[in-house]
């Protein structure tokens, strides 16, 4: 009987630390797909207030493009850091724009109750296919994307962003034209 618990609970401790191998891959941001950042920029999409936004007009800027829902207690937590970082990064021609994971209806809710001072989009069930093809294979959210002027997308973060590393990556970003 002993010896039937122990190899169940081997197998058990085997099969957790492959489940932990194999999901910590999964998680790993992958390159953007070829033409994501054009396909990401020819989208039109509601901004808060509803109204239909090109998404074109961020063309030629350095783009912080946040990939966040609702109901994500991380995204929702580094909300308030990237509106800050927003009001400071404005100078440097370099734009935050948070493309929601979710309906119109509680994104519409969540702007109007809380000042975010970055533009927010219902992105739907059509942003998280733009979040895969930018590299997020598995959908996760937070998903942050760095993008240069270049059209170029110079880095990926997925989970919950690292504010200090955000800032220097936005600042060699900047230093470099």
């Amino acid at each position: 009987m002993k010896k039937n618990i122990l190899a169940a609970g081997l197998v058990g401790v085997l099969f957790a630390a492959i489940g932990v191998y194999f999901g910590a891959r999964h998680f790993e941001p992958v390159p953007p797909q070829s033409g994501a950042v054009a396909s990401l920029l020819a989208q039109s999409m509601p901004d808060a207030t509803g109204t239909t936004q090109q998404l074109s007009k961020w063309k030629g800027r350095a783009l912080v493009v946040n990939f966040w829902a609702t109901w994500c207690a991380p995204c929702v937590d580094e909300m308030p850091e990237l509106s800050a970082l927003q009001t400071s990064i404005a100078s440097d021609n370099i734009q935050i724009i948070g493309i929601g994971i979710d309906s119109a209806t509680n994104i519409t809710e969540f702007a109007s109750k809380y000042k975010i001072t970055y533009p927010l989009y219902v992105g739907g069930v059509n942003g998280t296919e733009l979040s895969r093809q930018l590299g997020n294979p598995t959908g996760g959210l937070p998903f942050t994307v760095l993008i240069g002027k270049d059209g170029a997308v110079k880095k990926t973060y997925l989970g919950r962003l690292k504010m200090e590393e955000l800032r220097k990556d936005l600042k060699r970003l900047h230093e470099q034209g």
